[in-house]
């Protein structure tokens, strides 16, 4: 029984190694197309999971997907820089109260409306009103040096309009509808130097500070009644003289020594007086700095008074 046994032992390890030689592999083993692919796509979707992308794998690298990022240098802070970073913000300025009454921002307290710097522009002195349809000067600032309240509707011009406003130099009214101005409109302005009333209806002209330079009454209905008697006279530093396209009949004499230009064309001028310029007492009086005059559009032949120009520098423009 025994030796039955070894028998068939031997004849099984015969058989076994005869169906797989050594160093042969066993190509039933590895036979590609009977692989099941389907159990090993289960295996991997066991391991990784169905959120594995797949799509990854379509990327082709790229040059600067191999090239390292660079960070760029830290800042290097100067003096200024570091002074710049530790400065705190300023704060922004206090806000302004304006008193709506004109007891002591404004001048006149007339009530008659808002201030000046509400409804105009105002800027270091200046006023600016200019076509505003303003109907009366509205409440300036005591501090005022130049109000321009030029092409609006301005019919009269009240003594307590420049109350209170002893630094007003300068005075723009042109192309309004004055035709009234009270007597002592101006008394109260002793630094006032500039007065420009173009373009309105005036007939009387109130009195005007000493200290002025520059007036300008072009194109308005003054007649030499309305002028007061020796009017431009005290005027030391007047300078420059516009009274053209009025209805004034004779030259307002006497003229000051500074005086430059004058412009009194298109009025009703018709005769002049020897002196008008010059000084019949003084033969060698010269009136250097009046240098432009304009009598032209006048019923007046400048050629029947020579002796009224010996002394000046230029012979009047008008009718020969």
């Amino acid at each position: 029984m025994f030796l039955q046994s070894l028998v068939v032992l031997a004849v099984v390890l015969d058989c076994t190694s005869m169906a797989a030689p050594p160093g042969e592999p066993d190509t039933e083993a590895f036979d590609l197309e009977n692989y099941d692919l389907t159990s090993e796509m289960e295996w991997e979707d066991t391991v990784y999971g169905d959120s594995y992308d797949y799509d990854d794998l379509d990327h082709k690298p790229e040059v600067s997907d191999f090239i390292p990022v660079t960070q760029p240098p830290p800042k290097q802070l100067t003096a200024q820089h570091y002074e710049e970073e530790v400065t705190l913000p300023t704060l922004p300025p206090a806000p302004v109260t304006l008193d709506f009454k004109g007891v002591n921002l404004f001048g006149p307290e007339t009530g008659l409306g808002m201030p000046a710097c509400l409804l105009c522009v105002c800027i270091t002195g200046s006023v600016y009103c200019d076509d505003m349809g303003l109907e009366k000067i509205p409440p300036l600032p005591k501090d005022t040096t130049n109000f321009y309240g030029r092409f609006n509707k301005i019919c009269h011009v009240k003594n307590t309009d420049f109350v209170n406003l002893n630094n007003l130099k300068s005075i723009d009214l042109t192309g309004n509808l004055i035709s009234e101005m009270d007597e002592d409109v101006f008394r109260s302005l002793p630094q006032l130097q500039e007065l420009q009333l173009a373009n309105n209806n005036l007939q009387v002209l109130p009195e005007l500070p000493t200290m002025m330079k520059h007036i300008n009454l072009h194109n308005n209905r003054l007649i030499s009644q309305g002028l007061h008697s020796e009017a431009f006279k005290d005027m030391n530093q007047l300078e420059f003289l516009y009274l053209s396209n009025n209805n004034l009949d004779y030259i307002p004499t006497p003229l000051p020594f500074s005086l430059r230009v004058l412009h009194l064309q298109n009025n009703n001028i018709q005769s002049l007086h020897q002196d008008t310029f010059c000084n019949l007492h003084d033969l060698t009086f010269i009136r250097r700095n009046l240098e432009d005059i304009r009598l032209d559009r006048n019923p007046l032949n400048i050629n029947m008074f020579a002796q009224a120009y010996v002394c000046l520098p230029r012979l009047p423009v008008g009718s020969n």
